[in-house]
């Protein structure tokens, strides 16, 4: 077990059924302080991790750490320390924002003084009296992170947190991420949305059919993003990958669109001679940067 991680997990299995195993010997390793950024399709795994990660599901075996302690047998005095939000919050509709905030003050013996605190920080402090029902989907979203952190945990758990928003709550939810993470606290966020994990995270776990298909920092990302594909538009594009196959990988998409993978953009010119010189007729051909999404594709097809 990595000591210097707030969570921990090691040998991961978890099961609904002997025959269902959903999560298959899981290694994963949140450092403290980071924006983990926990990627993975609808059915990976991922909030079944959270639920385990919780202490919401035993697992079938391995071992969960937080804090560098096992959650088994110190579950409630570690959830004290952390914040959850797992899919959509569980609100009380016909109440205000203020009073279902003053319910959780209630269960979990929080004075009301974090209300007008936690307002804030969600961006909710004028919205607070109004019916909850009344609130837009990103509100209620923020309403639930904010029972999240009344207690003013070290740690945040967020499922799916921007799943259903608009872009203006989507934007909102970064900034306040964004925020909290220059608190200090550590945030573990799940997310099947590429692109805006790719502007927040710190971190980035790839789970896929419940194993986890890479584990590093968003630069080790970048790293892994740098390499180059030229898309090339020809009418031949049968006989253009014949003449360049035996130097390049390649493969033809839709539109008779040549894909090459290349080291660099210096080589593009040489191409561009190599094949007008066998007369054939280049429409475009166009740089693309691998991206995220096009990284993910390729580390969960390993």
């Amino acid at each position: 077990m990595n000591k210097s991680a707030i969570i921990n997990i090691e040998a991961l299995e978890y099961a609904y059924t002997a025959n269902d195993l959903v999560l298959r010997d899981l290694n994963l390793s949140v450092p403290y302080n980071a924006i983990y950024g926990f990627l993975g399709a609808n059915g990976a795994g991922k909030t079944t991790t959270i639920r385990t990660v919780l202490g919401l599901l035993r697992p079938t075996n391995g071992q969960v750490q937080l804090f560098g302690k096992p959650i088994g047998p110190h579950r409630m005095e570690l959830l004290s320390n952390i914040g959850a939000l797992i899919e959509s919050p569980s609100l009380y509709l016909h109440l205000s924002g203020y009073d279902n905030l003053k319910i959780a003050c209630q269960y979990f013996n929080i004075s009301y003084k974090k209300i007008e605190e936690v307002l804030a920080l969600v961006q909710l402090e004028q919205a607070g009296n109004k019916l909850t029902k009344n609130y837009s989907t990103g509100m209620k979203q923020r309403l639930g992170l904010a029972i999240a952190l009344l207690n003013d945990p070290d740690l945040l758990i967020l499922d799916e947190p921007i799943n259903g928003l608009d872009p203006n709550g989507i934007i909102q939810i970064r900034e306040i991420i964004q925020d909290l993470h220059q608190a200090g606290k550590t945030i573990f966020l799940s997310s099947h949305l590429l692109s805006e994990v790719e502007k927040l995270a710190t971190h980035v776990g790839v789970i896929h059919n419940g194993q986890l298909r890479f584990e590093g920092t968003i630069e080790e990302v970048n790293q892994l993003k740098q390499g180059l594909k030229v898309h090339i538009r020809t009418d031949e594009a049968t006989r253009a990958v014949a003449i360049l196959e035996a130097q390049y990988s390649l493969k033809i998409l839709e539109n008779n669109v040549v894909e090459m993978d290349l080291s660099s953009e210096d080589l593009v010119p040489s191409i561009i001679r190599l094949l007008t010189e066998q007369n054939i007729k280049l429409y475009e051909v166009k740089l693309v940067a691998s991206d995220l999404e096009q990284l993910f594709v390729d580390l969960v097809n390993k």
